[in-house]
């Protein structure tokens, strides 16, 4: 695994090893079209909005989706045709899918069984896998007597003990409560790490995908909109979805200079010094509020609003504005109670040039 921070650097290949994909998959007016790479040891999380295709690729990766065009390729064998009980594909389902009838040796023993090994042995090798996971208390438990964080690091084992070269994990946490998640959420870290195949999530929650991946792919309505480390895509969204995501504010525009030109808006100031068409993104906490016009403020930027609506984000207040610019600022709540904020109030947003970050679009 990589560190978030960590520069972008591109995949890489040893020889045919790993996933080399195009899936294509036409389902009436939709079309999923979308490229994967990946080397052995890779974490990809795939991130996009609700009916972006993210559920759809992985299950053409699983087989479970038959292919329109394109190709899937594994260790330099193709898979297009191969049915999904054949496919050296481990899936980790959102609900799991434990066979409720079994214990959590039993389930896990299943897979291994499936591909020939004696049942003695397939046991064995179970145990081993619910050791690793630190359920060996709970091996002779069925499903209906595990919480939901021990289901889930069965159902991992389960996929994991037929030794796959490609594990696929659909929203893997999304069943678990924050507690549990966080707790969860570490182990499979350290698990995926341990992984020497590649590995494929897909998730809708961007700690998730921040915290268990190498590599980002974000899908918006079929198509890979941006791809790179998180580190990069947290620093550089390309898209209204990503910027939301990451909790940024995003414009787009035209740079002449230190002057940004947005396309539905005002002119910005920014650090950078940059020609052409840019974007320019800074955190809600960068937005300082005014009831009145303020004077003598070192902010190079600033824009009469309207609070258009206010939600609580964490400890702060989150306050949704309209006007000559439309951004999301955060402050906290005694700020919030000292300006008096309402839906309708009028107010004055600044932000310092040294908090903006512009780059080429």
């Amino acid at each position: 695994m990589t560190d978030i921070d960590a520069p972008e650097a591109a995949p890489t290949r040893v020889g045919d090893e790993g996933l080399d994909a195009r899936l294509v998959v036409d389902r009436g007016a939709f079309r999923l079209d979308v490229s994967l790479t990946a080397a052995p040891g890779d974490v990809v999380a795939l991130l996009g909005p609700n009916g972006a295709g993210k559920t759809t690729a992985l299950r053409a990766l699983a087989g479970l989706v038959a292919l329109t065009d394109g190709h899937l390729r594994l260790d330099g064998a193709p898979l297009e045709d191969t049915p999904p009980e054949s496919r050296p594909v481990g899936v980790v389902f959102q609900d799991y899918l434990l066979f409720p009838h079994l214990t959590a040796l039993d389930n896990v023993a299943f897979g291994p069984r499936c591909q020939g090994v004696p049942r003695a042995e397939a046991r064995t090798q179970a145990a081993a896998w619910l050791e690793r996971m630190g359920l060996a208390d709970h091996a002779h438990a069925k499903p209906r007597r595990l919480s939901g964080g021990q289901a889930q690091r069965v159902a991992v084992a389960r996929a994991l003990a037929t030794r796959p070269r490609l594990l696929l994990l659909d929203e893997p946490l999304a069943a678990l409560d924050a507690r549990t998640r966080l707790e969860v959420r570490a182990q499979l870290r350290r698990h995926l790490a341990e992984f020497e195949a590649v590995a494929v999530l897909v998730t809708h929650d961007p700690l998730d995908a921040m915290v268990l991946a190498d590599r980002l792919v974000v899908i918006e309505h079929g198509q890979v909109v941006q791809q790179g480390t998180p580190a990069d895509i947290a620093r550089h969204p390309r898209t209204d979805y990503i910027a939301q995501l990451v909790g940024l504010n995003l414009y787009r525009g035209r740079a002449d200079g230190h002057a940004v030109r947005l396309d539905a808006g005002p002119s910005l100031t920014t650090t950078e010094e940059l020609s052409g068409p840019v974007f320019v993104a800074f955190p809600p906490s960068a937005v300082t509020l005014f009831r009145d016009r303020p004077t003598g403020a070192s902010a190079r930027n600033l824009w009469r609003c309207e609070v258009e609506g206010m939600e609580t984000h964490g400890d702060q207040i989150r306050a949704d504005l309209t006007g000559e610019l439309a951004l999301a600022a955060d402050l906290t709540t005694v700020a919030a109670a000292e300006l008096d904020l309402h839906p309708g109030a009028a107010v004055w947003a600044t932000v310092k040039a040294t908090q903006t970050h512009a780059y080429p679009a």
